[in-house]
């Protein structure tokens, strides 16, 4: 049984876009070009919103949740005639559920891979031998250090 938390919409107030939530009217807009609700049945950024509006949303932050089907192509964003902007309040789920441990393989080590390397791609001899032979200046890393002190 799902219990309700009214101070869960809080904790999406502080990301762009997502502290509008309470202005949501359930009108759908959101959900008629959303491609991930043609594609999956079980997504719908109205319903995202709602269960983040009324406080039911843990299950929105747990292991394998819909909220990881979305394409974050924004017409929700541009549908939205209340600015709610479902994608918004899904990127904060997204957040909640990585700082959790929930994240999926493909997204924590993604992130991983940036923390460490500056970059979502590990320099490789390969890489560095072809830019040599067109007679570029080897790849630039941005500083890793410096990336965490961002993104924390």
């Amino acid at each position: 049984m799902l219990k309700a938390d009214p101070g869960f919409k809080k904790t999406l107030s502080p990301v762009e876009g997502a502290g509008k939530l309470s202005y949501c009217y359930q009108c759908s807009a959101c959900v008629a070009e959303c491609p991930a609700a043609h594609n999956f049945n079980d997504f719908n950024p109205r319903e995202i919103v709602l269960a983040s509006l009324i406080g039911v949303a843990d299950y929105l932050t747990a292991k394998d949740s819909v909220i990881w089907q979305c394409t974050t192509c924004y017409k929700c964003y541009e549908r939205c005639p209340q600015g709610t902007h479902p994608v918004e309040v899904i990127n904060a789920l997204k957040n909640i559920s990585c700082a959790a441990g929930n994240g999926p393989e493909e997204v924590t080590s993604s992130r991983d891979n940036v923390l460490a390397n500056g970059s979502l791609i590990s320099p490789s001899e390969a890489i560095e031998k072809r830019r040599q032979e067109l007679g570029l200046d080897k790849a630039p890393v941005a500083p890793a250090g410096e990336l965490k002190k961002i993104l924390e």
